[in-house]
C-alpha cells in the first residue's frame, strides 16, 4: 500500500518537525535526533508542575499534538509503536522540570513502564521531584492484571494539565491524575488492521467481522465478532463498559483510531446517545482522532465518572487544535422550517393501475442500485445507483399520499417529493423535470410532450445537451421515440445510453473532470438508468398485453 512517506527510518523525525514547523513557534524540540525525540512547549519557564508523557509514535495527535498550555509540557516520542529509550525520557524530564516537580503519565505497556520508570528514578537522583501515574483503562479483559492504556490517557492529560496550569502542587496534580486513571474505562473496536509505514498490511479481519477489545499497536483484539452496522457496534462496546462503570453520570470520549471517516464517527456519536448507557452520558469529548493506531478503521469509547471540577478542567480552553473540547450531550434540537417551506402536497387520490406503475418503476430502480454504483465508480463518485434507489424508496413510501388519479398533479407531487428527499444535483434536476412536466400537463399538453417540456426546463437549468454524456443522451431520444410506442422508446434509450460509452469527453456532471482514458468504454450511469427504466416499462407493458 502506497503511503505519503519518504524513508521509513525518517517518518517520526520528519512528522515531528512538520508539527513543530506548523505550530507558529508554540513548540520546540530538543537536540539529539534521531535517538532523542522530545517535543516541548517553547514558552515553558519551569515555574509550574511539568507534565510529561509519550510512548511509541503512530498514535497521532497523541502525544506531541497535546503539548501546550493546559495539557502536556513535553512529549517523548519513540519509533512507531515502540517505547522511547530511558535517555530520551530523562532528557524530556530534565528539560522541563523545575522546583514545582514533574508528573509522568505512562500508558500501561511493559516498554513504557520500564523506560519511563527508570528515567524517573534517574531524575530523582538529580534531586528532581517526579511522580508517575500508570493508565490502564482497557476493559477488554476485565481480569487482566495489566490492563492496557488507551484513549482514557487523554482525560488524564487534560484534567491534570488544567490543574497544573492553574498552579496546583504536584501532590494535588498526581492524586487527581491517579483517580482519573483508575476510573476511566475504555474499549476499542475495528473493522480492519492498520498499515505500519514501510511494511505490508496484515489482513486478518474477514469481511463482515470486527475485532473487539484491541489495543493501539495493531495487535489483535480479544475476539472477532459479527459486524452488521454502527448501531450494533456501539451497543456492543457500551455493553462491555456498562459492566464496569460506576454509578452516576459519566463523560464519554469517542476516539477515532485513525482510518474512520468523520461521517462514520458522527453516526457513532448519534448511536451513542441511543445506546444502553446513553442516558448516563452527560458530556462528550469528540468524536475526534485523539489516540490513533495509524490508519486503523475503528474507534474506541471511553467513559469516566467526572466530578464537577473534572468537567471544569475538561472544558477549560486550550490552544492546541487536536483537543476537540467538551460538549454537553443532549437531544437533537429541531427548529421549524421557515415560512413558505413547509411541504404542501396535493390531496391524495387512488388509481390502482398508476399505483402499480409507480411501484414497479421504484422496484426497478432499487434493483439497479449496485450495478449503477459500480458503473458510476468508473466515471464519478460511485453513488448514482444509491441516489436513484433512495429516490425510488422515498416515492414507494409516499405512493399512497400521491394524487394518483390526476396525472398533472402526480407529476408535480413527484417533483416535490424528489426535491425534499434526494440529495445532490440529481435530486434537484429530477425535481425540476417533474415539476415543469406537471405544469405543462396542467396547461393541456399530453404526457409525452409534458415530459419533453420538463426535460427542456431541466436542460435549461442544468446546462446538459445531447452529446454531453449525461442521462439526457438516453432520455431525449426516448421521449422523442415514445410517439411510436414504448418499445421504440426503450430501443432509443438503449442506443443513446450505449452511445455515451463512445463519447471521449463529458461536458456536464462529475465525469467532466475525468480524462478520455478514464471515460473510454464506460456507459454514463444516468443514461444507463434511463435505458433500463424504459426497458422495464416496455417489458411490463408487453407482459400485460400478453
Amino acid at each position: 500500500m502506497a503511503q505519503f512517506i519518504n524513508k521509513r527510518t525518517d517518518v517520526v523525525t520528519e512528522a515531528l518537525d512538520g508539527l513543530i514547523a506548523a505550530s507558529g513557534g508554540a513548540l520546540a524540540r530538543l537536540d539529539g535526533y534521531p535517538h532523542i525525540r522530545v517535543v516541548h512547549r517553547a514558552d515553558w519557564d519551569r515555574s509550574k508542575v511539568a507534565l510529561v508523557s509519550g510512548g511509541g509514535s503512530g498514535h497521532e495527535p497523541a502525544h506531541a499534538g497535546f503539548v501546550g498550555p493546559g495539557m502536556l509540557t513535553a512529549a517523548v516520542c519513540g519509533d512507531v509503536f515502540a517505547s522511547p529509550g530511558v535517555d530520551a525520557v530523562l532528557a524530556g524530564i530534565l528539560a522541563v522540570t523545575g522546583r514545582a516537580g514533574c508528573l509522568l503519565t505512562v500508558k500501561n505497556y511493559t516498554g513504557d513502564r520500564l523506560n519511563f520508570g527508570l528515567a524517573a528514578e534517574r531524575a530523582r537522583a538529580f534531586g528532581l521531584d517526579v511522580e508517575m501515574v500508570i493508565v490502564g483503562d482497557d476493559v477488554a479483559l476485565p481480569d487482566l492484571p495489566q490492563a492496557r492504556g488507551l484513549a482514557g490517557t487523554l482525560l488524564v492529560h487534560k484534567i491534570a494539565g488544567a490543574l497544573a496550569e492553574a498552579g496546583s502542587t504536584l501532590e494535588v496534580v498526581a492524586r487527581t491524575a491517579r483517580r482519573v486513571a483508575a476510573t476511566a474505562k475504555s474499549i476499542g473496536m475495528s473493522l480492519d488492521t492498520c498499515t505500519v509505514p514501510g511494511s505490508p498490511k496484515e489482513d486478518r479481519v474477514p469481511a463482515g467481522m470486527a475485532e473487539l477489545g484491541l489495543g493501539i499497536h495493531g495487535e489483535a483484539g480479544v475476539e472477532q465478532i459479527r459486524f452488521s452496522d454502527a448501531r450494533s457496534a456501539v451497543e456492543t462496546a457500551a455493553g462491555k463498559l456498562a459492566a464496569v462503570m460506576g454509578e452516576g453520570p459519566h463523560v464519554a470520549l469517542l476516539n477515532n483510531l485513525g482510518g474512520t471517516s468523520m461521517l462514520e464517527m458522527s453516526i457513532l456519536a448519534h448511536d451513542l446517545r441511543a445506546c444502553a448507557i446513553g442516558e448516563r452520558l452527560t458530556h462528550l469529548v469528540g468524536p475526534a482522532s485523539l489516540m490513533t493506531s495509524l490508519d486503523m478503521h475503528g474507534f474506541s469509547l471511553t467513559v469516566f465518572p467526572a466530578e464537577t471540577a473534572d468537567l471544569d478542567a475538561l472544558a477549560a480552553p486550550v490552544p492546541m487544535p487536536a483537543w476537540p473540547g467538551l460538549s454537553a450531550l443532549g437531544p437533537v434540537a429541531v427548529q421549524p422550517l421557515p415560512d413558505g417551506l413547509t411541504p404542501q402536497t396535493p390531496a391524495p387520490s387512488h388509481d390502482e393501475a398508476t399505483r402499480g406503475f409507480v411501484l414497479g418503476c421504484c422496484r426497478a430502480l432499487i434493483a439497479m442500485e449496485a450495478d449503477l454504483n459500480a458503473l458510476d465508480a468508473k466515471s464519478g463518485d460511485g453513488d448514482t445507483g444509491s441516489t436513484l434507489a433512495n429516490a425510488a424508496r422515498a416515492l414507494a413510501e409516499a405512493v399512497d399520499r400521491l394524487p394518483l388519479a390526476d396525472p398533472a398533479q402526480l407529476l408535480r407531487a413527484i417533483g416535490l417529493e424528489l426535491g425534499q428527499t434526494v440529495g445532490g444535483s440529481s435530486g434537484v434536476l429530477l425535481a425540476i423535470l417533474f415539476a415543469a412536466a406537471g405544469d405543462a400537463a396542467s396547461g393541456g399538453l399530453p404526457m409525452r410532450e409534458a415530459l419533453q417540456a420538463g426535460l427542456a426546463r431541466m436542460q435549461e437549468v442544468g446546462g446538459a445537451r445531447l452529446g454531453d454524456r449525461t442521462m439526457v443522451d438516453a432520455l431525449a431520444p426516448a421521449l422523442e421515440a415514445l410517439a411510436h410506442g414504448l418499445r421504440p422508446a426503450a430501443e432509443a434509450a438503449r442506443a443513446g445510453a450505449d452511445h455515451t460509452a463512445t463519447l471521449r469527453r463529458a461536458k456536464a456532471g462529475r465525469a467532466a473532470y475525468l480524462n478520455e482514458t478514464q471515460l473510454a468504454g464506460h456507459v454514463d450511469p444516468g443514461a444507463e438508468a434511463v435505458a433500463r427504466l424504459f426497458e422495464h416499462v416496455a417489458a411490463t407493458a408487453r407482459t400485460a398485453e400478453a
